[in-house]
């Protein structure tokens, strides 16, 4: 494929001289011993990623779980998969299926969506043959999740969106934005450069981009909590109640999120694969060595310590946590540097799912599920008929404002 928004095809020009972007069987090896090893527990987690990591074939991925089986010692060692899936046939499903791979499959929505941008090297869309590949995963019964690029061109429709996912059996949902600035000649440019770039022409807009999140999350907290899973949303109830998010992107601090090249190179973060940002080869420095690097744990840190103070003393950065610093070019409304992008966007989303979140927290705190929280969806629609409160009190929905001038109206259809 060649994806208008893909920020990794032009990866390769840092590797001028390959003729192959294949991890040679030393480097596989030794990536996999290493990583095993590093474990702090008694589990491994791969994810294999691309481009797109099924061009390798099956032979290739037979070599790394025979691999992980040589060097897995007592830990218990698990794989997934990020593909977009053309290439999924009846050998794939039986191999994923036999090795219990997880795989998170790329798709944008429905056809007229999903072929906007997701395009093959014939110009032509994509879209049916990644349908054949989720059957496939359907037929074997692999579990799946879908990763949703949110761009210029869908981010308006989050209810087909919705609607299709739904369709074809996702229960796990992920929503990407698509963010990056484009140089004179075309490149995409690196996070760290100058904020005298314009955005690449498919990137979405911050509001549009929370507003569709909203959109997302008003529909499925009325009717999916328990049998959908929202990666945002997840990563925010954990926030609203005090744990680690676990995703990068929504915690404090970052820098667990490393990328090994092909050819042992361990980068910062996938979205961080330029030179600046390259901590060693793995090859010559153990893989913690490089984790535990001043580099890398400055990388980490950064996150936090470059907020600039419009987010310090925001009332959602909780939920936020400023999001991911390559995100981080435009000046702010108060004309600091370094703000967020999406910053508008989120703050419209995290603000008006507080009322929820509080919501699903008490609930969890009391022991009960989480999808009580439709009951109390359906009584906020209503206007609270069932709740006696008077008309200067603040609004049982957790809105902040008195019921008069909140959920009263929906109640007496104002």
């Amino acid at each position: 494929m060649s994806c208008d928004y893909c920020f990794y095809l032009e990866k390769e020009s840092l590797f001028p001289s390959e003729a192959t972007f294949k991890m040679e069987p030393d480097v596989l090896e030794s990536f996999i011993i290493q990583y095993i090893e590093s474990q702090p527990t008694n589990a491994a987690q791969f994810t294999w990623q691309g481009g797109e990591p099924t061009l390798l074939g099956i032979p290739y991925f037979e070599e790394i779980v025979k691999l992980q089986q040589k060097h897995s010692g007592d830990k218990q060692i698990t794989n997934a998969i990020q593909t977009n899936g053309i290439l999924l046939d009846e050998d794939w499903g039986q191999f994923l299926f036999e090795n219990n791979f997880l795989v998170g499959i790329s798709i944008d929505g429905p056809k007229a969506l999903h072929d906007q941008y997701r395009i093959g090297h014939d110009d032509n869309g994509t879209f049916e043959k990644v349908m054949i590949g989720l059957e496939i995963l359907k037929k074997y019964k692999i579990e799946f999740n879908t990763l949703t690029v949110v761009n210029r061109g869908n981010q308006s429709e989050a209810i087909v969106i919705y609607n299709f996912l739904k369709s074809i059996g996702s229960g796990y949902w992920q929503f990407i934005p698509a963010v990056e600035r484009a140089r004179p000649n075309g490149s995409l440019a690196a996070p760290h450069e100058a904020d005298n770039l314009d955005m690449a022409e498919w990137s979405v807009e911050p509001e549009a981009y929370g507003q569709f999140l909203s959109e997302i999350f008003q529909r499925w907290v009325r009717e999916d909590v328990g049998s959908i899973f929202v990666q945002q949303f997840e990563a925010a109830l954990a926030n609203e109640m005090g744990r680690p998010a676990g995703v990068c992107v929504w915690n404090a601090n970052c820098g667990q999120a490393l990328a090994v090249e092909h050819n042992g190179d361990l980068y910062s973060c996938d979205h961080y694969v330029f030179p600046e940002y390259r901590l060693g080869n793995i090859l010559e420095f153990p893989i913690l060595s490089l984790v535990h690097s001043t580099a890398q744990q400055e990388f980490g840190k950064d996150k936090f310590n470059g907020l600039p103070q419009i987010c310090r003393d925001c009332e959602v950065l909780y939920l936020c946590h400023g999001e991911c610093p390559k995100h981080r070019f435009v000046e702010g409304p108060n004309g600091e540097q370094g703000h967020n992008y999406l910053c508008s966007g989120y703050k419209q989303f995290f603000s008006s799912i507080r009322p929820e979140l509080g919501v699903f927290k008490e609930i969890l705190e009391l022991g009960q599920p989480a999808t009580n929280i439709v009951a109390w969806m359906q009584e906020k629609d209503q206007g609270f008929p069932n709740i006696e409160v008077e008309l200067s009190e603040t609004c049982p929905c957790g809105s902040s404002l008195a019921f008069k001038d909140c959920c009263f109206i929906k109640r007496n259809n104002i």
